[in-house]
């Protein structure tokens, strides 16, 4: 019996509501998980297109295309909040947040975020933004030790949001403002030659090659960064992965905006940075060190 008599034989034979439940099952569906994403590859562009282990520089222009769909570097997991990340998230630690309520940050809403250097009393201070800070205890030290300067932490996961007001709030911190959202939307929405430091301390390496194209550090990402940075203005960054520290110095590299602050090797690639004191030891990284990790900082200046 051929497929269309099956068809029509099927339809005689059944009511609607079950000929109904058939169409949908044969019609194709176009929701999208997130590992669908990862495969279509050919319905838009990427930020990062080469997914080689030698990353390139991009001539994509995002801008220019009406099917282009951002690959975001992050993905927002469900996390335990803890006693202190769940009273960091109340009305007493409220000042510390850019967006006006509990619902903005969990919605990660950056509508009218457009300058970051207004948050502050003395908005001419140098302005250090970090992207993730965790649960934000590296990041609280370092405002708390320079507190001349004004710090903008970006992190997605409320757990952390959370237990970094929590720590500000214990200290009396002024200097310290905190935004959920993602950093590269929000940074495309800042003036330009705005941010003097950014720092961007264990990122998620992704690990799996078909997820290269979600690494921070990528040649489309970081104009978006050097739009940002100030002329002398640095990029500073650490991680524990190995191929990723290596990435970072293919990519920065490339990027005749940057220099590195270590000059470069024999054979002209960036160096690495001796481990700075005034970035302080954070439980991850110690973590990491006592398994065997190597740490890897690399800095970079906008020339």
């Amino acid at each position: 019996m051929g497929f269309s008599l099956i068809i029509a034989e099927f339809y005689h034979n059944h009511p609607l509501s079950h000929q109904l439940r058939f169409l949908q099952m044969m019609t194709p569906q176009h929701t999208q998980t997130s590992e669908t994403v990862d495969a279509a590859s050919t319905d838009a562009p990427l930020l990062s297109p080469n997914l080689s282990t030698t990353p390139q520089p991009s001539d994509e222009n995002p801008d220019s295309s009406p099917h282009y769909r951002a690959i975001q570097t992050f993905m927002k997991r469900k996390t335990h909040v803890g006693k202190k990340a769940e009273a960091g998230l109340q009305s007493d630690f409220a000042h510390f947040f850019v967006q006006p309520n509990l619902d903005a940050i969990q919605a990660m809403d950056i509508g009218g975020i457009t300058n970051l250097r207004e948050l502050f009393s003395n908005p001419d201070a140098p302005l250090t933004v970090e992207i993730g800070f965790g649960m934000g205890t590296s990041l609280v030290e370092m405002a708390k030790n320079e507190p001349t300067r004004n710090f903008v932490g970006i992190e997605v996961h409320e757990a952390g949001l959370g237990n970094c007001a929590f720590l500000a709030g214990e200290l009396g911190l002024n200097n310290l403002k905190l935004i959920s959202g993602d950093a590269i939307a929000l940074m495309q929405q800042l003036p330009a030659a705005h941010i003097d430091t950014l720092q961007l301390y264990f990122p998620d390496p992704w690990q799996k090659k078909r997820h290269y194209k979600r690494r921070f550090v990528s040649a489309d990402r970081m104009r978006v960064v050097e739009r940002v940075l100030k002329k002398g203005g640095i990029f500073h960054a650490a991680t524990d992965w190995e191929h990723y520290a290596h990435w970072m110095i293919e990519v920065m590299d490339s990027l005749t905006a940057f220099a590195n602050v270590e000059g470069k090797n024999s054979e002209g690639i960036g160096n690495f940075l001796p481990r700075p004191d005034f970035r302080p030891l954070t439980k991850f990284e110690k973590r990491g060190m006592e398994e065997g990790r190597a740490i890897y900082d690399i800095m970079y200046r906008k020339v």
